[in-house]
């Protein structure tokens, strides 16, 4: 199995220049280090459809759709819900960028 380290870097190789292939790669860093943050649950949510394109995401054991909104929430409750369905935007225009590398 790779270092956490060169996982990150080889999805930063494969996926940094896409949309949010950067913000995305903090998140998998976050995972892999177990810290919560808003693009480590992005990842989290976009799980199923990532890893079926091969990407190494963690199974969820908890509701991430609610805790990034909780989230979000904590830091401002009035633009979380905006901020909220931004963020998933991000992920599915990189999940739809990352089908396309794979066919």
């Amino acid at each position: 199995m790779a270092h956490p380290v060169e996982q990150v870097d080889e999805f930063l190789s494969t996926y940094g220049a896409m949309p949010g292939g950067e913000f995305l790669a903090m998140g998998f860093a976050d995972l892999q280090k177990g810290v919560t943050s808003v693009p480590g649950l992005l990842l989290l949510i976009g799980g199923p459809r990532l890893r079926n394109l091969g990407l190494p995401i963690p199974k969820a054991h908890v509701c991430p759709e609610h805790m990034l909104y909780d989230l979000l929430s904590e830091s401002d409750p009035d633009s979380a819900h905006s901020r909220y369905n931004a963020f998933i935007r991000l992920l599915v225009s990189f999940e739809r960028a990352a089908e396309c590398v794979k066919e």
